[in-house]
């Protein structure tokens, strides 16, 4: 049948298929497997870990201290500019460095399991900061893949997708690691759980290298200074802080919150496998949903618009955690809380990504990408490090209800940097 001969109805209708089929590609497939090897490290420091300490008798306000252990993830900008400069091994500018830091994380957290916790802390803290690094510098080289395989009106969708992967992630460290822990030794469960980094090491054996914007910095000179000066003088200086104040406070309510999420549920009286069966239910669906949803609405709300209505579920779900802290060990609320977190969270930082890749040049791809979210992981380092002692002065309660107030600050600078009317960038446009 020709197109002439088409009704107008399966002319829309095949308009409408090639247009999802555009979307839903093979790059959106690398950014599955991108994501997950980008998530899977965070979480076994957030929620591994922290269970391993936990279960061997740490404190919480040690426990609390012990998230400085990431400070190298609000640090990566220092050493971005050297893999916009330099490229590692053969594999090319991007697939060198992916390959070469999920490689060392693979052996990093495998190696943790094999230390005691309580005789061999002085060990366990420098392979956790050498998970954290290695994790960071993975961050900073996928994120600076994928914001260049991608087309711009890809840009929404791709965080969507990449985010929502992220999230999934959690579910190996923060669900089948704590049962297996219930039933076979730590070492075992840590070397399982490394092995979850392959999928990712494949993928970046198999992709090509993405096209380059321009010429990459000719010196490593040009390598810091050129991105720095790029973004302060694109709009001045003015316009530069409240982008990177609204960076910095977008997320804070609900990265303070989810942070000592599992010893939180300890404290309430619930058991690993409990947590974990739980988490396994609702965190994959809960994140799907969100990668979905998300994903759909971005295209017609654009950006803007995305931040304003997905950063509402996204303080809303803190809410749920000072519920459950009154109402004690729940299973079904604990199951509400986990999926309410998973899908308005995944909403919220689908759009915030997406945002970020919309304010980096294509030119400094890796350093403004990497400046960007290491000033968004500030309140997870180092904010978060004073968690163990306002909990023990406030109670869980207090504490949930502190970090959903912290949460609005950001959503009124949606006002400077992201008017509702503003450039939307619509993945429709």
């Amino acid at each position: 049948m020709s197109d002439q001969d088409q009704k107008p109805e399966q002319k829309q209708t095949a308009l409408a298929v090639n247009k999802w089929q555009t979307y839903f590609n093979k790059r959106m497939l690398i950014l599955v497997f991108l994501g997950f090897s980008s998530g899977l490290p965070l979480f076994i420091l957030i929620n591994l870990v922290q269970a391993w300490l936990a279960k061997s008798g740490i404190d919480i306000k040690k426990l609390g201290l012990f998230t400085l252990v990431m400070f190298p993830y609000p640090w990566k900008f220092i050493w971005s500019p050297l893999m916009d400069r330099f490229s590692f091994g053969s594999l090319g500018r991007r697939r060198g460095w992916m390959a070469f830091t999920q490689v060392a994380l693979f052996l990093c957290v495998g190696a943790m399991g094999m230390l005691d916790p309580i005789s061999q802390f002085a060990w366990v803290i420098p392979l956790a900061i050498a998970v954290a690094f290695f994790s960071a510098s993975q961050d900073i080289v996928i994120d600076a893949f994928s914001r260049e395989i991608l087309d711009d009106n890809e840009q929404g969708l791709g965080a969507a997708v990449k985010v929502n992967a992220y999230k999934v992630a959690g579910l190996v460290p923060g669900a089948l690691s704590l049962i297996l822990a219930d039933l076979i030794s730590w070492t075992w469960v840590f070397w399982i759980t490394a092995t979850f980094m392959l999928p990712g090491l494949f993928c970046t054996l198999l992709v090509q290298e993405p096209k380059t914007y321009g010429e990459p910095p000719k010196t490593l000179e040009d390598a810091v200074v050129l991105p720095f000066r790029e973004f302060v003088t694109r709009s001045g200086w003015l316009n530069a802080f409240w982008i990177l104040a609204f960076i910095f406070l977008y997320r804070l309510g609900d990265t303070m919150a989810a942070t000592l999420a599992t010893k939180f549920f300890l404290d309430l009286g619930f058991q690993l496998t409990q947590i974990g069966t739980i988490a396994k239910l609702t965190l994959f669906w809960g994140s799907i949903a969100g990668g979905v949803v998300g994903g759909v609405w971005m295209i017609k709300l654009g950006i803007n618009r995305a931040l304003w209505i997905f950063g509402v579920p996204q303080a809303l779900s803190i809410l749920g955690f000072a519920i459950l802290a009154q109402m004690g060990p729940d299973p079904l609320m604990l199951g509400i809380v986990l999926a309410s977190e998973a899908f308005g969270v995944g909403l919220g930082t689908a759009a915030f990504v997406a945002y970020i890749a919309r304010t980096t040049d294509p030119r400094y791809t890796a350093t403004q990408f990497a400046l960007f979210t290491s000033l968004a992981a500030v309140p997870r380092t180092f904010t978060t490090a004073l968690i163990g002692y306002i909990v023990a002065s406030t109670g869980w309660f207090n504490f949930f209800l502190i970090c959903f107030a912290l949460a609005i600050p950001g959503m009124l600078l949606l006002f400077k940097v992201a008017p509702w009317n503003g450039d939307q960038k619509t993945l429709s446009n």
